[in-house]
């Protein structure tokens, strides 16, 4: 399991920025959950070597019922996560609610590494001198904003964390297929039809699965875990307790699967959320197919528009099947264990080195790389970096100023001489001499 990182702290301390700079700033998965007016974000996170779940938690208030009501949600956040970062404000100094989440902090036991924020521009001691009153040892002063000092608070959250597993013991051997999507899109029906029986409780009413559950069963020689997880919304009016939770239980299958099936409701098409979850499993380097569940309540007359609206959607995704289903039904729903465990194989294949310096000069020799400082960026030599996904180190010269349109040129001409399918492909690009080359005497 992924260690969990909570930021906290009072409102317009940082905490925002922070999130974004050790989530290098990508886009976060947002669970928006209604109430004291701040939103909870979640997202992958690689704190040095260590890959962890980090939470962007609600601000801590200022006094009277507002604090009272945020309490149950502050001890939430603190259960879920391995360590807490306190995170305080260097320029208005020590403030009664930094005290108070120090306090909520200690009643609750957790682990905390206390950061200084704003702190530029003055001594590292004086930022930090009235803080220690906290009682928290060996505060950080640092700017999320700059960058100041952050790797310092990296280094000692990675110190401090344990250390995380992608896959759990017992699952070796096993492929493990993570089931996403929004709530009441039909993922327990799905994992219900696929085992043939009732094993998930289904309900027509959205957040009925609260946990990540993984069932195992065996799809006919190839033994397979499924995972059935709880839906992650948009804006939910919903109880901000246990669905919390659901969120980084829901992250965890994602970093733990083999491959991901991302279901959405054929009526309404690929939704933001969809789309964020897609993004999120193909950042993870998942193996990927999509179900267009309840095909069958699409009616006749709607089923050549929505084709369309699909396929303008998901256009950036030729490489990805997708299926349109039902799970209550059992139409097709074969085709998606297919698609993903075809996507698992894919992305473990061998790429043979020479096969794939042969695509490169193929590649090169039909569209030219683009010039730099009046010379062409060289691209001379291309060998296989990993699997799950598939990597593709390239070596050449000027190689970091290769625009991303090349790289995806590249990439589509490896998928398709390998015919890899359903799985991202990584291009990792290198300035220097081939390393393969023997040297001159």
């Amino acid at each position: 399991m992924l260690p969990v990182v909570a930021l906290t702290g009072r409102p317009n301390v940082g905490k925002s920025t922070l999130f974004n700079r050790l989530a290098g700033k990508r886009e976060a998965l947002v669970a928006d959950y209604p109430g004291l007016t701040r939103d909870r974000r979640h997202c992958l996170a690689s704190l040095g070597d260590q890959r962890v779940i980090l939470v962007d938690t609600p601000g801590v208030g200022e006094g009277g019922e507002w604090d009272q009501a945020l309490r149950g949600q502050f001890e939430r956040a603190l259960e879920e996560s391995d360590i807490a970062v306190l995170l305080t404000d260097a320029r208005q100094g020590l403030c009664p609610a930094d005290e108070v989440a120090a306090g909520w902090m200690r009643e609750a036991g957790a682990a905390v590494i206390l950061a200084v924020n704003k702190s530029e521009g003055q001594p590292a001691e004086i930022s930090m001198a009235e803080f220690h009153s906290l009682g928290i040892p060996d505060p950080h002063a640092i700017s999320a904003l700059r960058g100041d000092g952050v790797a310092g608070l990296v280094e000692a959250l990675s110190r401090a964390l344990p250390v995380g597993t992608a896959t759990m013991e017992a699952d070796r051997g096993r492929t493990r297929i993570a089931i996403i999507g929004r709530p009441n899109v039909g993922k327990s029906t799905l994992v219900n039809r696929y085992l043939g029986e009732e094993r998930m409780l289904v309900q027509d009413q959205a957040g009925t699965t609260r946990d990540s559950v993984p069932l195992d069963f065996d799809y006919g020689d190839e033994p397979c875990t499924l995972v059935d997880t709880a839906g992650i919304r948009r804006r939910p009016r919903v109880d901000p307790g246990p669905e919390r939770l659901s969120v980084t239980q829901a992250l965890q299958a994602i970093e733990q699967a083999d491959a991901v099936i991302v279901l959405l409701d054929a009526r309404e098409g690929a939704t933001e959320q969809d789309l964020r979850l897609i993004a999120l499993a193909l950042d993870r380097g998942r193996a990927l197919v999509i179900g267009a569940n309840q095909w069958d309540r699409v009616a006749a007359s709607e089923r050549t528009r929505l084709n369309d609206e699909l396929a303008r959607q998901l256009k950036f995704l030729d490489f990805i099947d997708l299926h349109r289903v039902s799970a209550l039904r059992g139409w097709r729903v074969r085709k998606l264990l297919d698609s993903a465990l075809s996507g698992v194989e894919a992305a473990s294949r061998d790429l043979p080195t020479g096969q794939l310096n042969a695509v490169l000069r193929r590649a090169v020799e039909e569209h030219a790389t683009p010039r730099r400082g009046g010379r062409r960026i060289r691209l001379n030599y291309a060998h296989q970096g990993g699997k799950r996904p598939p990597l593709i180190v390239i070596h050449g010269r000027q190689t970091k100023h290769l625009p991303a349109s090349f790289r995806r040129y590249l990439a589509r001409r490896v998928r398709t001489r390998f015919g890899l399918w359903g799985t991202p492909i990584r291009i990792e690009l290198r300035t220097g001499a081939n390393p393969y080359t023997e040297p001159s005497v």
